[in-house]
């Protein structure tokens, strides 16, 4: 079960956005605990090259289901614009420059599978999270787009001394998406980072970023944690939910 790092899980919220960056558009995304998780040495050495941020606006990626939704080998690739498989971990550019940032959506709104990017498997497909041989589900739907930032890593390696001197846990960054669209596994959505959540998960440290997608009516009345509680009143519901990630 995680907890919340703080006794007041939403003005820790508001407080890490400002000390991380997250409540200005203009303001970095960039911490330790964030940086890229680096590739295998094979990886390296085939010199693959990072998708240009123009790939995405031109919708050259692509998505390709494998398998039956809901059984063990289920899952969900990225193909570049000449149909090859590609990482949405580490392929998928994190930033498009004026404070906006690509998601990749694992677990859309509205649906309790729990899927997440096979972070130990080739090309990063998304699968649905397995836990001693049986899907994972939540026990209710839940109410918001659920994905990772790419090309982010939470370094297992870094103790945060501001956060109860926690460990990454090894995982890209995750991201609930508040916006009313329901998305669909695998989309690219562009994001505007609103504020920071840390939560402590058997003694690592799990990051969620609270962001809405630029396609939403209401993207921009939000710009820090103060605006989403007051357009957002369930965000407090929101919170307490990630309690149970």
């Amino acid at each position: 079960m995680a907890t919340a790092a703080t006794a007041s899980a939403s003005r820790f919220a508001a407080a890490a956005g400002a000390l991380y960056g997250f409540r200005w558009r203009t303001s970095p995304l960039t911490h330790r605990a964030f940086f890229p998780k680096p590739r295998s040495a094979a990886s390296l050495r085939s010199r693959r090259h990072f998708l240009a941020p123009a790939a995405l606006h031109r919708h050259d990626v692509q998505i390709q289901e494998e398998g039956q939704p809901e059984t063990l080998d289920y899952r969900v690739f990225f193909l570049d614009g000449s149909g090859k498989k590609i990482s949405p971990w580490h392929d998928v550019p994190l930033q498009l420059g004026d404070g906006v940032f690509n998601v990749i959506v694992e677990i859309p709104k509205d649906t309790s599978a729990k899927m997440e990017v096979a972070t130990d498997e080739p090309h990063t497909p998304i699968k649905q999270d397995i836990k001693k041989g049986k899907l994972r589900y939540y026990p209710y739907n839940i109410n918001w787009n659920y994905g990772l930032l790419p090309q982010t890593w939470e370094d297992p390696s870094f103790a945060n001394s501001e956060v109860e001197g926690a460990l990454g846990d090894n995982d890209p960054v995750d991201v609930v998406e508040i916006g009313e669209r329901r998305a669909k596994i695998g989309d690219v959505l562009k994001v505007k980072p609103l504020a920071a959540l840390a939560m402590i998960d058997e003694g690592e440290l799990d990051w969620k970023i609270v962001a809405i997608s630029l396609d939403d009516p209401r993207a921009s009345l939000v710009n820090d944690v103060n605006d989403v509680e007051k357009h957002f009143p369930l965000f407090d519901s929101i919170v307490e939910a990630s309690l149970s990630f």
